[in-house]
């Protein structure tokens, strides 16, 4: 009967604080909202805010509105406990190795921050926590410096609403024969995706929103120009148009079939595993997008479907013959 009291009076301390946190962040939040969010009814949710206000927590309700903390009033530094410390500090991490310097140089200031407030028993379990995971950056430090700079100036652009021009190369060449092509846009976001990031903006050249690749720009110059974004667009709610008509079906011997399911092929729509292999379905713009991967495996991968994959398999493979 006790222990369930105290776990009962742990979870209502935990809840309320997380009712001061979430109106902290979202401003006003009807009692429904909040029994929607912690999965309580709404009567728990009225005794928690009674609770509150006797606590000394202003707050203020208005009926038909909601609750909302009165201005000017900010919770107490809270604490952390091991796991959630090794969360703040790898995504702190993380921001150092993808974004740019002021963000690595802010990222490592909050890490020095958290790590001054945690209690010592809670510092030194974070830390063994902390040993026993790494991040890689397994490219080259002078392309992910030219990379960095490239998402710094970005990242401004996005922020101030400039125009940013660019050259851009395309992994496969346009129906003029160009891969190359110098382009001006409106940048309005970027995402990483994939382990790269790309910029999502409305390309003048085309008339419509576009991904681009931060890695295939060069000659990046953010103009004076500002812009509007396009009515009705969210960023947020934005997604890229998925044009990967071109089913690919190959045959994977057995000795490589869990190498190949472990690569992570982004196009990989399946992946079906036998006695004697395995059957491997990909979805592409063009098979050529997979023309590369496919010889990489060498005999081992045997190209099913469509017969112009294998007819561009068979035509690389000459080339190759004629240099040996």
């Amino acid at each position: 009967m006790f222990q369930k009291k105290d776990a009962d009076d742990v979870n209502k301390t935990d809840r309320m604080l997380a009712i001061v946190i979430e109106l902290q962040r979202k401003g006003v939040l009807r009692a429904e909202d909040l029994a929607a969010k912690f999965e309580t009814s709404v009567r728990t949710i009225y005794r928690d805010i009674q609770a509150l206000s006797e606590a000394g927590v202003p707050v203020a309700g208005a009926p038909g509105v909601g609750y909302s903390l009165m201005d000017g009033y900010f919770l107490p530094p809270v604490s952390f406990t091991s796991e959630e410390a090794v969360a703040l500090l790898i995504g702190a991490d993380f921001v150092n190795m993808r974004l740019d310097a002021e963000y690595g140089a802010k990222a490592r200031s909050a890490q020095e921050k958290i790590e001054a407030i945690l209690p010592e028993n809670v510092f030194e379990e974070t830390e063994r926590i902390r040993s026993t995971i790494r991040l890689l950056n397994e490219h080259g430090t002078k392309t992910r410096g030219q990379e960095k700079e490239t998402f710094e100036q970005l990242r401004q652009a996005v922020l101030r609403k400039r125009k940013v021009r660019f050259g851009y190369s395309k992994k496969w060449p346009e129906p003029d024969g160009d891969r190359y092509s110098v382009r001006m846009v409106h940048p309005y976001g970027l995402v990483f995706s994939q382990g790269v990031w790309m910029l999502v903006a409305f390309c003048e050249l085309r008339q419509d929103i576009r991904h681009f690749r931060l890695s295939r720009m060069s000659e990046l110059v953010v103009l004076e120009e500002s812009f509007n974004i396009v009515p009705g667009f969210s960023f947020q709610d934005h997604r890229s148009v998925d044009d990967r008509n071109v089913t690919v079906r190959m045959w994977v011997d057995h000795a490589i079939a869990d190498r190949v399911q472990e690569s992570d092929n982004f196009y990989m729509e399946s992946f079906e595993l036998g006695e004697e292999g395995g059957l491997a379905t990909f979805r592409v713009r063009r098979v050529e997008d997979l023309l590369p991967w496919t010889l990489g495996w060498g005999a081992a991968v045997r190209v099913l479907e469509p017969e112009s994959l294998r007819a561009q398999v068979r035509e690389e493979i000459q080339k190759m013959l004629e240099h040996y």
